[in-house]
């Protein structure tokens, strides 16, 4: 492991940075003051913190300001390292927060080496992963348009009496829809150009979405994941846009504690106490991950839909395929048999479904499984 002589915090904010310097071997920890969120003052920093052939060490809390700072920083050949806030150990008894303290505590966890840093994605990759992230801010504004569509027809009587909304009988039926006040009919129709514009913007990042995933470095993986039961083009490259290289998790269970999916436990003496899971960690991942497990309600069986998708997968990994939807069917049917809520029962296969994603992308990315050429049908 390098050793490293100063040990620098950074409170990083949108327009100042508070430093702070723990020299190594223990030595004093000491307040630098505040500087400007600009490439030059952080700069000018480094030029002044490596007088005397000083190996530095940087450090700041994962935040809405980005990687920015951290691309700087070792691209001048320094190492930095990005924190995650949720595992920085605080003291329960300090109710005084401020930029300088914050700051001193960063330099002197980091000195322990008690910070655990977060993954920090490529810009290639961070684009593919703004990608996924404005595909669903746009699938959660297009959400609550139709929502307010509804709310606005209930108010007025308007009920559609088919079975399913949002079919070609329901927007033909929408079409026909009349008020006896003008300026109603101008509001309803606003409403009703709010919800197309919407699907249009959806459908334009999902044509987007395919085409940076295939020229992805990823693309192997993504793919590979697509065999499995529940997991789309969308859901496969949600997963690996947001984690990344799945092969820095040592295990299956690391990955499934990373996503917050492991039951939260309180246990003390021979007292064993688990509750709901933790909902640590990335939640986007969680999130898709929990709606692909709902697929596993039904009876196991290869689609042709589904089997279209394994056939561009190795051999391999339409057996590890198989294998999971034929556990994770079964797992699903014997706690809905224990009287398990079916929201639980998604969520145990969702757990065991996140091993199986970490089989499969080590697997394509240790070689034991060489994909073949295609794209998704």
């Amino acid at each position: 492991m390098k050793e490293f002589s100063k040990y620098v915090g950074m409170d990083v904010h949108k327009a100042t940075i508070a430093v702070s310097v723990a020299e190594a071997n223990g030595g004093e920890i000491r307040y630098l003051g505040e500087i400007a969120n600009t490439p030059e003052a952080i700069a000018k920093l480094v030029k002044q913190l490596r007088k005397g052939e000083a190996q530095l060490s940087f450090c700041y809390e994962a935040g809405p300001c980005g990687y920015g700072i951290h691309r700087q920083l070792t691209e001048l050949g320094w190492d930095c390292q990005v924190a995650a806030p949720s595992l920085i150990p605080r003291k329960a008894g300090e109710r005084v927060k401020t930029d300088r303290r914050d700051s001193l505590m960063l330099a002197r966890l980091h000195r322990a080496g008690e910070l655990t840093a977060v993954w920090v994605p490529d810009d290639a990759q961070e684009g593919l992963r703004d990608l996924t992230r404005a595909r669903e801010d746009m699938k959660s504004l297009q959400l609550k348009a139709k929502q307010r569509l509804a709310a606005f027809l209930l108010r007025h009587g308007k009920c559609y009496g088919g079975k399913s909304h949002w079919t070609q009988a329901h927007l033909r039926w929408l079409e026909e829809m009349t008020f006896t006040q003008p300026i109603q009919q101008i509001v309803f129709q606003e409403y009703v150009d709010t919800v197309k514009m919407l699907s249009k913007r959806i459908g334009a990042l999902d044509q987007q979405l395919e085409s940076a995933a295939s020229e992805s470095v990823f693309w192997p993986v993504i793919e590979g994941l697509m065999a499995l039961r529940g997991i789309h083009l969308l859901t496969a490259t949600t997963v690996v846009a947001e984690i990344g290289d799945l092969q820095r998790f040592a295990s299956a269970p690391q990955l499934m504690a990373y996503l917050g999916v492991v039951p939260s436990e309180h246990s003390s003496g021979a007292t064993k106490s688990r509750g709901s899971i933790t909902k640590t960690g990335n939640g986007h991942v969680r999130r898709v991950l929990v709606e692909a497990a709902w697929t596993y309600r039904h009876p196991a069986r290869k689609t042709v839909y589904l089997q279209r998708r394994a056939e561009c997968t190795s051999d391999e990994v339409q057996e590890i395929a198989w294998k999971a939807q034929k556990r994770l069917c079964a797992r699903y049917k014997l706690m809905e048999a224990k009287g398990k809520l079916k929201v639980q029962a998604c969520t145990a296969v969702a757990r065991e479904l996140a091993g199986f994603i970490w089989h499969c992308a080590t697997s394509a990315r240790n070689g034991r499984c060489r994909f073949r050429t295609g794209k998704q049908p």
